[in-house]
Parts: structure tokens; C-alpha cells; sequence
């Protein structure tokens, strides 16, 4: 009999856990830090996305978006969607989330590779990070472990994805920066610092989903492999 809760799981699954939330709080804490520290130039997170996409020739819509480090950009509407802490705040923290955000418009303007990559695994991750493991227990269940295997490579789309994400995400931090340089909003050597800072922290974010990722699947591998041992014997 096949059993989905094994002990030997907490082996896999715990280094990455402890990573993410180890990322989680660095990340709201460097929010929380520099959301209070206000930028040289005084302006908020939608005064400098306009001053900012002015320098870059980006014409988008601003709208707002509900909750807390939600802001995003939407690629397929060309929306940058900010949240109201970071729309409202002339801090060094919500320049530095919009300039992010629009380091991916950048990227969707300037066709860059790796985030139409991105964009085009979407909707597929979607279904396959759904549909990979009902196939894998069901699998491992009946002991079809043909099926089990293909409820694996599906999953695996979840992490190709998240594969692909951290580069997209980086890069785009790097536009973002970038662009405050050139933009004169912060001004400071301290204020620049604080700008890296809370993106850093926001990549290590995607560094910890990947690492989830990878061992839930190794984790899946491992439990295909032990249950077709048992099986020969």
C-alpha cells in the first residue's frame, strides 16, 4: 500500500522551507525599513513610475492593486499595478518596487528572451503543476509507475518555470536600477543601498521558490524509485 505522508519527506522538503521563510521575513523587513525612509527627491511610487517611464519611453497605464507587495506588471495589458503602500509613499522602497516593475516592462518592450519564455510556459505550468500530481499518486496508488513518471514530468514544467523565473526577476532588477541612477531620484550613495537592498531580498524570494520546487521533486523521485524496489522484491 502506497502512503502520501512519509517522514522522509521533512529530509527534502524542510532546507527549502527554512529558506522561504527565511526570504519572507528578509523581505518584509527590508520593506518595512525602507518604506520608511524617504527618498531625496520626494517623490511617490507613482510620481516616479511616470518620471520613469517618461526617461524610457514606456507608455502605461497605473492602476492600483489591492493588499501589500502585490504590485506587478501586466504584460499582455501594459498595466503597472501598484499597491497603495508603494503608490503613496515617497520612500526609498516603493521607487525601488516600481522601478522593478518596470525593468519588466523594459524587458516585454525590448522582447527579451528569457520573459517571453516566462510568459509562454504560463498557461501550461498552470495545468501541469495541477495535473503532475494527482497522475504521480494515483501512480504510485495502482502502481503504474509509467503513469507515476508522467505525473513527474509534468510537475517538472513547475519547476522550469521557476528555473526561468529567476533570471526574468533578476534582470529586472537590474533595469530598475538602473534607471534610478539615471533618473536622479535617489541621489545618495545610502539611498541606492537601500534601493538594492529591498530587491535583493525580493530575489532570494524566488531563489527559495525554486529550491521548493526542486525538492518536492527529487521528493517525487525518490518515492517512485522506492515503491518500484518493493515492488521487484
Amino acid at each position: 500500500m502506497f502512503y502520501t505522508w512519509n517522514p522522509t519527506y521533512l529530509l527534502f522538503a524542510l532546507p527549502a522551507l527554512l529558506l522561504a521563510l527565511i526570504a519572507q521575513a528578509w523581505m518584509q523587513g527590508a520593506y518595512r525599513k525602507y518604506l520608511r525612509v524617504p527618498n531625496s527627491a520626494g517623490v511617490t511610487g507613482v510620481e516616479a513610475a511616470r518620471q520613469l517611464m517618461r526617461m524610457a519611453g514606456l507608455g502605461l497605464k497605473v492602476e492600483g492593486a489591492s493588499g501589500q507587495l502585490t504590485d506587478h506588471y501586466d504584460p499582455r495589458s501594459k498595466v503597472l499595478r501598484l499597491s497603495q503602500g508603494v503608490a503613496t509613499r515617497a520612500s526609498v522602497a516603493s521607487v525601488a518596487i516600481v522601478a522593478h516593475e518596470l525593468g519588466h516592462a523594459d524587458q516585454d518592450a525590448q522582447a527579451y528572451l528569457p520573459m517571453r519564455v516566462r510568459s509562454g510556459l504560463v498557461p501550461v505550468v498552470n495545468f501541469a503543476s495541477w495535473l503532475g500530481p494527482i497522475l504521480f499518486l494515483v501512480g504510485m496508488w495502482l502502481s503504474l509507475y509509467e503513469l507515476a513518471w508522467l505525473g513527474v514530468l509534468a510537475f517538472a514544467g513547475a519547476t522550469v518555470f521557476a528555473l526561468v523565473t529567476l533570471p526574468v526577476e533578476i534582470n529586472a532588477s537590474r533595469r530598475g536600477l538602473r534607471m534610478l541612477e539615471d533618473s536622479g531620484i535617489l541621489t545618495s550613495r545610502t539611498e541606492m543601498q537601500g534601493a538594492r537592498r529591498v530587491l535583493s531580498a525580493a530575489a532570494l524570494t524566488y531563489v527559495a521558490a525554486l529550491a521548493q520546487s526542486i525538492s518536492t521533486l527529487l521528493y517525487y523521485v525518490f518515492l517512485l524509485g522506492g515503491g518500484r524496489g518493493r515492488r521487484r522484491r
